[in-house]
């Protein structure tokens, strides 16, 4: 595992920004990970890049303690904090070659050539970081991150400032990146997280509250799929009663209802029978399961 927190503690005075959480995180992964504003992302992220130090428990990259080895695990990891801490009066390429001798690479020409490209940054690597727009100096960020090849990438929203096109870009460049690097990825847009990772962890108030698939989220739990059928003509809504509970059922327009249930296929079948029973035409039945925002509100009990 190139991620493992084990019961992981920070608290601040008397408040708890963190309360016992524990989860890891494989090479070849991009694990979303997620919460509401205050919820620990960023207080968990910092104490695995060595920027602070836990109250109790475990964090653990590549096998070594961070706590016991800051410099060994930072020379693993790649890191784009939310802040994205950059030295304006620098320019882009100037920028890179000091990460790059950090570092202490051997390959810096190559290395430099590469990353820029990557990250999209051919027409501004001559310009001063400070000229640059807030979407291209979350890619000078980005850059920075990758340039010295880590095992481990920790993002920390990467995609802020970004316009829908370099979206895309970044997007790929993180789902490459993701082949053969454990990737830990926090964002407050939730359609990236969807189209990026395939497992989501979610924290709230300092605790984790789901660890699991996208698509066991999307469907897991009650209520979590919506069915929306129409019928030639209106529908006693006390119909719907046989079926379900009058809280689950909404009538949208004169014909036209959306229903939420758990089995789907279960719903469905029911609703054909109920039609049949009825002399009821079913003129279009669409079912589709619940977005992770509507599950990510459900389990954190508000959006971001």
């Amino acid at each position: 595992m190139s991620i493992r927190v084990n019961n992981l503690h920070k608290v601040y005075g008397e408040q708890k920004a963190l309360n016992n959480i524990s989860f890891s995180v494989n090479k070849g992964e991009i694990v979303g990970f997620l919460g509401p504003n205050g919820a620990g992302k960023s207080t968990t992220m910092k104490i695995l890049t060595g920027y602070l130090k836990q109250t109790a428990g475990e964090a653990m990259v590549c096998g070594l303690d961070v706590a016991a080895h800051p410099l060994e695990t930072k020379k693993k990891i790649g890191y784009l904090p939310e802040s994205n801490p950059l030295y304006y009066d620098m320019y882009v390429k100037e920028y890179l070659g000091f990460i790059a001798g950090v570092h202490k690479l051997s390959n810096k020409t190559t290395a430099l050539k590469d990353v820029i490209e990557m990250a999209g940054l051919g027409p501004e690597q001559k310009k001063k970081i400070g000229q640059l727009s807030k979407g291209y100096k979350q890619r000078v960020g980005l850059a920075a991150a990758l340039i010295y090849d880590p095992e481990v990438l920790i993002l920390d929203e990467p995609t802020t400032g970004l316009d829908p096109n370099q979206i895309i870009e970044i997007r790929e460049v993180i789902k490459q990146q993701g082949k053969n690097k454990t990737v830990l990825f926090s964002s407050h847009i939730l359609q990236e997280v969807e189209a990026i990772c395939n497992r989501v962890i979610i924290i709230n108030k300092g605790e984790l509250v789901a660890d699991d698939t996208v698509t066991n989220l999307q469907a897991a739990g009650e209520n979590r799929h919506r069915i929306v059928v129409e019928f030639a003509t209106e529908v006693n809504m006390e119909l719907f009663t046989r079926i379900l509970e009058p809280a689950q059922v909404q009538q949208t327009s004169s014909t036209r209802y959306q229903l939420f249930a758990k089995d789907p296929g279960l719903l469905r079948r029911q609703l054909q029978e109920l039609a049949l029973q009825h002399d009821l035409d079913i003129i279009s039945m669409q079912s589709e399961s619940q977005s992770l925002e509507s599950v990510f509100k459900e389990l954190t009990g508000k959006s971001e």
